[in-house]
Order: C-alpha cells, then sequence, then structure tokens
C-alpha cells in the first residue's frame, strides 16, 4: 500500500493516537501500507493478584467493550478478562475498527473498586473505576501525554471479526511451501506456491505486495488480500506464487534498508524460482503488483522481456511527492479538516520534501528537518501534548523521512519504467481511492504506455472501490478494517478474465 501522511492529512498528526502496524513508529510520513489511529499492539498479557477488597478481579471477568473519541473518529476498544486453569488473571484486548483481536498485557490490577492496566511497551494506561453493579467501568486512556474518556461496558459475549472471503482449507489444489534467493542481495526469500491440480503446464503470476513490512498474504487490519487472490486465481487454473517482503515472516534480508529498487529485485528473483518449476508454463508468467507493487512490477518488465503480463492493482503513474501531496489533501478533507488546515499541512510538506531532494546527507537534513517542524509546531501549538512527547515524535518523522525507502519513493518516476514495458498492462483503480488518487494516476499510465508505444492495455476506474478494492463509501482509510468484504468479487473477476484472455 502507499503510505499516507495520515488519516486527517495532516502532516504534524497534532490531535491523533498513531501507530504504525509494521513498525511500531509513530510517523506522520510512514513507509509502510499507511498510520492508523491509536495502536494496533495495544497491551497486556500478565495479571497482579488484586488486593483483599469487597470487589475481586474475578468479579470482573469477561468482555468489556468502550469507544475512545478522537477528533470525528470513534474507535471501539473491547477488554477481555478471563481466568487459567492456574485461577490466574488474564487480560486481552481488541481493536475491532483495526482488525486484530487477542492483543496480550503487561499489567492488569484491582484495588478496591479500580481497575488498573498499564502498557509498558507502549506507553499506555487504562484506569477505570467499577460502578456499583459491576457492569461499568468509567475512566480514561491514557497514552503519548494525552488522556482520552473512556467508559467500558460489559458485554455478553466476545468480539469477533467477520471476514467472509477469506479462504478455508480444504483446498482444490496444491499448496506449497517455498524458498528461492535474490542472488544480487545474497538473501532467501520464502512464499507459498499454490498450482491447480489439473495436469499440464499451467499459466504463473507473481504477487507483489505494496509498501511496508508485508507479510506473504499481504495481510492488515484482519484482511488477507493475497491470500484470497492466490486461492481465486489459482481456482480458475493460474500457479501462483506470494512470498514474505525482505525481512519479514520466513524471508531473510533488512527490509529497512531497502528501497523500492531492491524489492524489484526480489520480485525479479521470484519471476527467475517459477522459470525452474515444472508445474508452469515458462512462457506464461506474469505479475499482479498492488499500490506500491504496481511500481515494482513495471520495474523489472522494463528490462525483462520474459514478462507476460502486468495487473496494477492501485498502482501509481505519479512520483511519490506528487502522490503523498494529493493523497494527504483527500483524505484531510475526506475527514472534515477545512480549506485553510489543508493548505497549512500541504506547505510544511512541500518544505519538507524540498530540504530532503536539496540535502542528500541525512545528518543536514534532519537538522534542517528539526528547524523546519519545530517552527511549525511553534505556530500551531499541540496543547495535549507535553513536550518530551512531542520531541519523540519528531525524532521519528525525522528518522522516516530520511530513511532510504522514503528518499526513493519521493523521486522515483514510474513513467520512466511504464514508457519500456510492452507486455499486455491492466491497470484498474478504485474511484474512491484516497491513498492513489484514481484520475491522475491512471492518466499518467496511459500517457507512459502510450509514449513507449504499448498498445496492448486496459485502463479502467472502477465505481465505488476504495485503495484495497473494497465496496466502499467514502475511501477513507479509517473504512478498510470495519468493511467485511477483503476484494470486490467484480474486481476478481476482471482481473482474472483479462489475464485468460491475454494469454491464449
Amino acid at each position: 500500500m502507499i503510505p499516507q501522511i495520515s488519516e486527517s492529512g495532516s502532516f504534524p498528526e497534532t490531535g491523533q493516537i498513531h501507530h504504525n502496524l509494521k513498525t511500531s513508529m509513530k510517523a506522520n510520513i510512514s513507509n509502510i501500507r499507511f498510520a492508523l489511529l491509536v495502536t494496533t499492539t495495544l497491551l497486556f498479557g500478565l495479571a497482579i493478584q488484586a488486593q483483599e477488597t469487597k470487589i475481586v478481579l474475578k468479579d470482573c471477568a469477561g468482555t468489556w467493550s468502550g469507544a475512545l473519541k478522537i477528533q470525528k473518529t470513534q474507535l471501539r476498544l473491547v477488554m477481555n478478562i478471563t481466568f487459567n486453569e492456574a485461577d490466574s488473571a488474564m487480560a486481552t484486548f481488541d481493536s475491532p475498527d483495526q482488525g486484530v483481536l487477542d492483543l496480550p498485557t503487561s499489567r492488569l490490577a484491582l484495588v478496591d473498586d479500580s481497575i488498573y492496566v498499564d502498557a509498558d511497551g507502549f506507553g499506555g494506561k487504562f484506569a477505570g473505576k467499577l460502578d456499583s453493579t459491576l457492569n461499568s467501568i468509567a475512566g480514561s486512556w491514557m497514552q503519548g501525554g494525552m488522556s482520552f474518556p473512556l467508559t467500558m461496558e460489559r458485554q455478553g459475549k466476545r468480539v469477533t471479526i467477520n471476514r467472509p472471503q477469506e479462504p478455508k482449507p480444504p483446498f482444490p489444489y496444491h499448496v506449497i511451501q517455498v524458498k528461492f534467493r535474490n542472488e544480487t542481495a545474497g538473501i532467501e526469500l520464502a512464499g507459498t506456491l499454490t498450482t491447480p491440480e489439473a495436469q499440464g503446464l499451467a499459466p504463473a503470476v507473481v504477487l507483489i505486495s505494496g509498501s511496508g513490512m508485508q507479510n506473504r498474504d499481504e495481510e492488515l487490519l484482519g484482511h488477507k488480500p493475497f491470500l484470497l487472490l492466490a486461492d481465486f486465481l489459482t481456482r480458475k487454473g493460474f500457479a501462483v506464487l506470494r512470498y514474505d517482503d525482505r525481512g519479514v515472516g520466513a524471508s531473510k534480508g533488512d527490509f529497512s534498508a531497502a528501497t523500492s529498487l531492491d524489492f524489484a529485485k526480489d520480485a525479479e528473483s521470484a519471476l527467475n524460482f517459477l522459470k525452474t518449476r515444472d508445474e508452469v508454463d515458462t512462457a506464461k508468467i506474469g505479475f499482479i503488483g498492488h499500490s506500491e507493487g504496481g511500481l515494482i512490477a513495471p520495474i523489472v518488465a522494463s528490462t525483462r522481456k520474459d514478462v507476460a503480463f502486468i495487473v496494477m492493482m492501485a498502482g501509481p503513474g505519479l512520483t511519490g511527492e506528487q502522490i503523498l501531496l494529493l493523497q494527504a489533501a483527500l483524505i484531510a478533507k475526506s475527514g472534515g479538516a477545512d480549506e485553510k488546515t489543508i493548505k497549512s499541512n500541504d506547505k510544511i510538506s512541500r518544505d519538507i520534501y524540498s530540504v530532503l531532494k536539496k540535502n542528500s546527507d541525512n545528518e543536514k537534513a534532519a537538522q534542517k528537518l528539526r528547524i523546519l517542524i519545530a517552527d511549525y509546531d511553534k505556530k500551531n501549538p499541540d496543547k495535549k501534548s507535553d513536550p518530551a512527547t512531542k520531541e519523540k515524535e519528531n525524532t521519528a518523522k525525522i528518522e522516516t523521512l530520511t530513511s532510504p525507502w522514503f528518499r526513493c519513493f519521493l523521486t522515483l518516476d514510474p513513467q520512466v519504467y511504464l514508457s519500456k514495458v510492452l507486455c499486455p498492462l491492466l491497470a484498474i483503480n478504485g474511484s474512491l481511492d484516497l491513498q492513489v488518487p484514481p484520475k491522475e494516476n491512471l492518466e499518467a499510465i496511459e500517457k507512459a504506455l502510450i509514449f513507449g508505444g504499448n498498445s496492448s492495455y486496459v485502463i479502467e476506474e472502477l465505481p465505488g472501490l476504495n485503495h484495497l478494492f473494497q465496496t466502499a463509501t467514502t475511501g477513507n482509510p479509517n473504512e478498510y478494517a470495519k468493511i467485511e468484504e477483503t476484494i470486490s468479487p467484480g474486481a476478481l473477476e476482471l482481473m482474472s478474465a483479462w489475464m485468460k484472455n491475454n494469454l491464449k
């Protein structure tokens, strides 16, 4: 997924709690799939025995649910208190709006009629007082120097997250765990190859994930898009290879030091691996890339004439800088920000990107960025955040901005590579995609293909779909986890039909 400035579109994120699913690092411009409200690695696991009081921890056993109100957004938080066979209390948290369940805890205590839960590793705390009926806990959630009212009500049952499209075994095809090497980087990558049961050579496709540390299922927010895509296409007769990003899951390598160009070498290694498989028709191997993966596929195909086809799912046609600026404004507007705020955030973002482009030395760039951000904070004071917390946030921002991946992504121009792609290409975007805006990017993709002389392409904007190709209402990233659909059936059918037609 192309990174997003933030849920509100503002660079400084002064009014929100953020935690990146991939890096656990607070950042406004994230090099991963996107920043989210509140932590997805929420809390806890050990319990402390309650003091001898009229109320005991067993009285608190069960499921408790409340909602954090952050600006115009509500985020459900669920606490589950259970007891094991040794009669010790345990607590876990669910964040259903982020698609996350059963997160462990670090400390649970009951003192008189009050419950205290600490997240020492993340710096969060919950403290609340039980009412006389033991059905409500009125308290506060504290994190990053800020405090939010939170009342938890007792619920009758555990929270479940419905993902009706997620494939479940047994599967009517072969599932093979594989490993292959990127000889250029000297690393071993691991993935899953699914092949049809039918006899004969199968056309094949490599799935390339979006930005951020992605596992082979491109798992996020309770969804597993690549698991679904692999299952769907294998049932249609394709062999499908999906793999963990370098440094993720069972794959080796250092993710933090890699750029889009390095990831292209990983994808090329996957292509080379498929050419060694007896089940695969080596003349019919293509790529499906989602978001940043839609940039990586053309990078490979620009120098390899043995790529049979490319499907770009919300792939970029513009530079990273252009996308981030568009994305920030669209998400901010979707979140209710006024024009003054949008313009202010646009200016600070442009100033930051200018510093990065003019200063290749990270130390010099960091010094100038720190001054720039401090000046912005002075003009836009955040009364809810203490100076120490703000300093940590800004340090994390600067580390992200000066990372190899972000520097590369900021200026990398997809049109340079797209203009050299001559294989059949399908580019699709959802009309509600706020992260890779469809109009501007699809137009840029087509322009590059025409310039390069490729006439074998299809460009489609799919009505009502978001960046993940879910049927959506607004397209805002805060909808992703709440939507039960993982990928629109119409989008799946479109890709499959186009691929088969171009492999005849």
